[in-house]
């Protein structure tokens, strides 16, 4: 490996330690939920209902892992599933009313951390590395 790729990899592990250990922090503080469990409930929340399966693509997660979280979530009273009418095999995933009030608790501490990221960066920056960041996780996501 050369000196600018462990650079390059050094810097991206800080910034995504520093980015969701202080994002984690503002969210729990908030509403006791990591930025994960967050970007869960928001993903559930674009549609009216979503399945687990779906969830699991577009996070880029084994669906193991987002089974285990939506039974955290499920837990905790935020998120109810179903089987789907359909499809006995896929479950259909729901915000309960306290998870739509959960995720308005968070909507600050949330805006605030994209703020600073959008300071830091610049807006028309910031946008130009969430693609390459997608990309990054696309490119690491094969396989799986």
């Amino acid at each position: 490996m050369s000196a600018h790729e462990e650079r390059l990899y050094f810097l991206l592990q800080i910034a995504a330690h520093r980015v969701r250990t202080e994002a984690d922090n503002a969210l729990m503080n908030a509403a006791g939920l990591t930025t994960a469990q967050v970007a869960v409930l928001n993903l559930i929340a674009s549609s009216k209902q979503v399945k687990q399966r779906d969830l699991a693509k577009r996070l880029k997660q084994n669906e193991s892992a987002i089974t285990a979280m939506i039974a955290r979530l499920m837990k905790a009273g935020l998120v109810s599933r179903e089987r789907s009418n359909s499809d006995a095999r896929t479950w259909m995933l729901e915000l309960t009313e306290t998870g739509k009030s959960t995720l308005k608790r968070v909507a600050k501490p949330f805006a605030d951390i994209n703020a600073r990221l959008d300071k830091a960066l610049g807006k028309k920056n910031a946008a130009a590395m969430a693609k390459q960041l997608d990309a990054i996780a696309d490119a690491f996501s094969k396989g799986d």
